[in-house]
């Protein structure tokens, strides 16, 4: 029999089979789009569990206990809250302990029938999945710090972090040198256009990674002892971070640095006496291997970088964007002392928006707000206990330059993270973890020996249970809020029957009780199907403002079933609280349409001024001038005391020409011209009232005058030249436009360049000048009328093959309910070009008598023109 010495320093096949989990895991999280998708979840799950009970196997096979750091109550403790919240609450009990949840309950699901009992957490499925995850990352960390006792392992493990992180940096290399714009050719980020394209749609996530990988890089480069063996390590460490880099993360950038610097910071304070030459070359490496990755960095993607860090150059700027939203952020926190439920400050947070938002802002994009809103105080003082257990493991003795990296690291990635939530997804969660289990390690002097069947069978008997645990939590855990609103939004938009839709609608909402887009999609159900299902669709409607006050698919809702009721004016004052809320097309595509009455159009108007010559614009384009003008009463003398007053007098100018209403019309140019006296626009609307009256020249004199108060002006040449052209003056208006050339660079000008010099060409009858600009815009902004212009020109040159052709290419610019005409149009012309070639046919196949009598008879006509021209 062996020695216990021998035993002990042998290593076990299961502690190899442990390694060999946890490296599997290191590699598979990354490349699984960083750990984001759902389904990583179960892989996480199965694997951890798998890590943990390998390790407690090879600790009772090598007679050894296992280690508990106290870096893993925090991970157990959370574990424990996740299953608090999820422990079904009656409701005296749930108003003492959080009477916000109390409140959600009795105001959306107790009207719906859903009175039950309900847990603490306000979005359960994703607070089963949390209590998933903390038990996996608890197995995961145990079982690292089990096998990290030997050092060969911990090297192989952090060697296979530092390598996966250079991988996925050469991965995104790749594919920039190659210009792909899907990952491995055939993945397509929707949502995300990260600047170096990697499994990690989001390059923050991607550079708190990068970071961390590349550190523990430099540290294995600094302990490998040759040259030769560091050499891969300080290749990853380049490639790391020339990734940091490219990724153009602001916040990723100024960590890594920070991180590079603890680093060697933490090798100078903490090595005296005979080590401090080495202490101090050590340090220098650092600062050298992070002066190349700046280089390196820096003239790869150097004009990326500054347009980058110009959007942050300031303090106010920075203000107004993650951190303005921390005061909101702890108002929930203060609303919820017990949390509202791990993973579910998405749905939640809604409720307290101030203002709409363009995007779902998933997390709060801050470590401490995130425990603080999810687990309230008792997540602070997790919080806590986590990073004393950091700071002891900063105070340990003996630690090399391995262990110094990866405290740096991990450091850099948790003060990112104050403004981040890479720690929210797996790869970088796991990846910290596991390379703080390489620190968090028993002396030598703590491993005792136990005899077989000890401590660590006992402990494999709870690890065992909490990994079923785990994999029971993910089944509820499966539903998430965007596949619960994709099902019912489906149902919906398929009009299934009212009482299918109601029922497994009831079913998602109690499933996620704070989603307010569910309520939405409820409401937007009941709409359309009589005055008894609008009440319902508004009962729907306040739950979901309730949930989300800022909501403007909510209030688009409530107009359609208010519209039903027949309570008009408040309808459009929802569409209007719509727009105000961000959707910004209700009005032109639904409400302006809708709208009958001037009170209607008051209250459809927005508190803007622009908006308001938004709206006016939209009334004069679909010549709604009935209720138009006295809109544009109102408007004026309600918006007066703004700037935007002048362009509504404007367009009053403009709809009083439509209507050649020229006194009314002259009227109102003058105030624009009282309002404005110096403003080129105002000038150029009173030469359009001139023009209008009749007094063209007096117009065209009047914007002569200003082409030497405003040179270089391409709305007053435009205008001038679109007048000489009317006046006949085609070659001035020719050199009007030529003067202007050199400053029109905006495409769509550069077109209407173009189509006036063709005006001016066509005016003259050089229809063939005219054909080769008008071309030349179609090819510039491409529209249905300008390739029908071309087409025009085309026919009336008897080029009746080219006509169809830009026919065709017009066609392909309309819907099909407008191409009726225009494929008769290409009908009549391919007709015609057929009739041709056959005459052209029946030419070439006379015999050659009638051929040369007919060139015979073309000869002579030819011969006696010519003399008719002599003659003279």
């Amino acid at each position: 029999m062996l020695p216990a010495s021998h035993s002990r320093s042998h290593t076990s096949r299961y502690a190899l089979g442990a390694e060999a989990v946890l490296a599997v895991l290191l590699v598979l999280l990354p490349l699984s789009l960083g750990g984001a998708p759902t389904w990583v979840h179960w892989p996480l799950v199965v694997l951890a569990g798998l890590a943990f009970v390998l390790a407690c196997l090879g600790a009772w096979r090598q007679h050894r206990s296992l280690h508990l750091p106290l870096l893993s109550l925090p991970l157990g403790a959370g574990a424990l809250l996740c299953l608090l919240q999820l422990v079904p609450l009656p409701p005296g009990l749930l108003a003492v302990l959080s009477p916000e949840a109390a409140g959600l309950r009795d105001f959306v699901l107790v009207p719906l029938g859903l009175e039950g009992p309900r847990p603490l957490s306000m979005e359960p499925p994703a607070t089963w999945r949390e209590l998933a995850r903390h038990l996996a990352y608890l197995l995961t960390f145990v079982a690292a710090v089990q096998v990290c006792r030997s050092e060969r392992a911990r090297r192989r493990l952090l060697g296979t972090l530092s390598f996966t992180g250079a991988a996925v940096a050469v991965l995104g290399l790749l594919h920039s040198l190659f210009g792909l714009d899907r990952l491995l050719g055939f993945i397509a980020f929707i949502h995300a256009r990260p600047p170096l394209l990697t499994p990690f749609g989001n390059p923050n996530h991607l550079a708190a990674f990068l970071g961390l990988s590349a550190t523990v890089s430099l540290g294995l480069a600094l302990s490998s002892g040759t040259r030769l063996r560091a050499a891969p390590f300080v290749v990853a460490t380049l490639l790391g971070g020339a990734g940091v880099l490219l990724s153009l993360s602001r916040g990723g950038v100024a960590f890594f640095v920070f991180g590079q610097l603890a680093f060697a910071l933490l090798l100078l304070g903490r090595r005296a006496g005979t080590e401090r030459g080495r202490t101090w070359r050590r340090s220098g490496t650092v600062l050298l291997c992070l002066l190349a990755v700046l280089t390196v960095g820096g003239q790869i993607a150097s004009e990326q970088l500054l347009a980058e860090l110009e959007t942050a150059d300031s303090v106010e700027k920075l203000r107004h964007s993650k951190l303005e939203l921390w005061p909101a952020l702890a108002s929930v926190a203060r609303a919820y002392p017990l949390g509202l439920g791990r993973g579910a400050f998405e749905s939640v947070f809604p409720r307290y928006q101030e203002r709409p938002v363009l995007n779902t802002l998933t997390h709060p994009e801050n470590a401490v707000l995130q425990l603080a809103t999810e687990f309230g105080v008792p997540g602070l003082l997790l919080l806590a206990v986590g990073l004393w257990g950091f700071i002891r493991l900063v105070r340990r003795e003996g630690l090399g330059a391995v262990e110094w990296a990866v405290l740096a690291g991990v450091a850099a990635l948790g003060l990112h993270d104050l403004f981040d939530f890479s720690l929210e997804l797996p790869a970088s969660a796991v990846a910290a973890w596991v390379a703080l289990a390489c620190v968090a390690r028993p002396e030598d002097r703590e491993r005792c020996v136990a005899r077989r069947g000890h401590a660590p069978l006992r402990v494999l008997a709870v690890g065992g249970v909490l990994a079923v645990l785990a994999l029971v939590a993910l089944i509820p855990g499966r539903s998430t809020l965007a596949e619960a609103e994709e099902e019912l939004g489906d149902l919906v938009r398929a009009r299934a029957p009212l009482a299918e839709v109601r029922a497994r609608g009831l079913a998602l909402i109690a499933r996620h009780p704070a989603d307010h887009a569910l309520q939405v999609l409820m409401g937007l159900a009941h709409t359309g199907l009589g005055r008894a299902e609008a009440v319902e669709a508004l009962g729907f409607v306040n739950r979901a403002l309730f949930l989300n006050p800022v909501d403007a698919r909510a209030h688009r809702v409530a107009a359609r079933a208010l519209l039903t009721l027949g309570r008009r004016t408040q309808a459009f004052l929802e569409y209007r609280l719509a727009f105000e809320a961000g959707d910004q097309e209700v009005l032109w595509r639904e409400a302006l349409g809708r709208a009958r009455t001037l009170e209607e159009l008051r209250a459809l108007t927005p508190e803007s001024g622009r908006s308001a010559v938004l709206l006016a614009t939209e009334l004069m384009r679909t010549r709604r001038h009935e209720v138009a003008l006295p809109w544009l009463a109102w408007a004026r003398e309600h918006f007066d005391a703004t700037p935007e007053a002048v362009q509504l007098w404007e367009r009053e100018t403009r709809l009083r020409l439509e209507r050649q209403e020229l006194a009314e019309a002259e009227a109102a140019s003058a105030e624009v011209s009282r309002r404005a006296p110096d403003a080129l626009s105002s000038y150029l609307l009173h030469a359009e009232v001139l023009h209008a009256q009749g007094r063209k020249d007096e117009a065209l004199e009047s914007l002569e005058s200003l082409r030497t108060r405003f040179p270089g002006s391409v709305e007053l040449a435009f205008t001038l030249a679109r007048m000489e052209v009317e006046a006949g003056l085609t070659r001035r208006a020719r050199e009007t436009l030529q003067q202007v050339s050199p400053f029109v660079s905006d495409l769509g000008l550069r077109a209407q360049l173009f189509m006036l010099e063709g005006s001016s060409f066509e005016k003259e009858g050089h229809r063939a000048r005219a054909l080769e600009s008008w071309k030349s815009a179609a090819r510039i902004q491409p529209s249905a009328g300008v390739w029908f212009k071309v087409a025009r020109l085309h026919e009336s040159l008897y080029q009746l093959d080219a006509a169809a052709r830009a026919v065709r290419e017009g066609l392909r610019l309309q819907s099909p309910e407008q191409r009726a005409e225009g494929e008769a149009w290409v009908d009549r012309l391919e007709a015609a070009e057929r009739q041709r070639v056959e005459e052209r046919r029946r030419v070439r196949e006379m015999g050659v008598d009638a051929r040369d009598r007919l060139l015979w008879e073309v000869g002579a006509d030819e011969d006696a023109g010519g003399e008719e021209d002599e003659a003279p």
